[in-house]
């Protein structure tokens, strides 16, 4: 065998033997983080809790250089968290609100439980500046699970 020759697949490609190179350098896009937490209790330390949880995630990625998105669901007796009549944590949220940015932080208030509760108080209720009204409380959840957003119950 001349060595020009090879015997079968011992052959090695003088491509595979040349470092590939590497795409240009980019810098990594920062990770983008998805929460929405759950409340369906008249509970203050429940309520208090999902605010500790909140702050808490959004001040951990922003010292990380990294966006993070938290919604507070609010249905059931939980609504009450977003009532201006009965919340006892109204200070919380609006500092929240205010401070969360670059970070964002949304608090969303149950139609079917608002529907029921004013139908059995009677009156239309007024929620917060920064509740938004969802349809369904628990559907919203879960089209967010679905969009990939994580879920934690205080």
């Amino acid at each position: 065998m001349t060595s020009m020759q090879q015997q079968p697949g011992s052959a090695i490609s003088a491509h595979a033997m040349i470092p590939k190179k590497h795409a240009a350098a980019r810098p990594a896009k920062p990770a983008h983080h998805r929460l929405v937490i759950q409340v369906n209790q008249n509970d203050p330390a429940v309520m208090n809790l999902a605010l500790n949880n909140a702050t808490n995630v959004l001040d951990y990625y922003r010292k990380k250089g990294e966006e993070a998105d938290v919604e507070i669901v609010a249905f059931g007796p939980g609504l009450n968290m977003l009532r201006k009549d009965t919340t006892p944590v109204a200070d919380r949220i609006h500092a929240m609100a205010d401070l969360a940015f670059p970070n964002k932080v949304r608090f969303a208030a149950c139609g079917v439980t608002r529907e029921g509760m004013e139908k059995k108080e009677g009156k239309p209720l007024e929620l917060l500046p920064e509740a938004s009204m969802v349809p369904s409380g628990v559907v919203h959840m879960m089209e967010l699970q679905e969009k990939g957003w994580s879920y934690v119950r205080p």
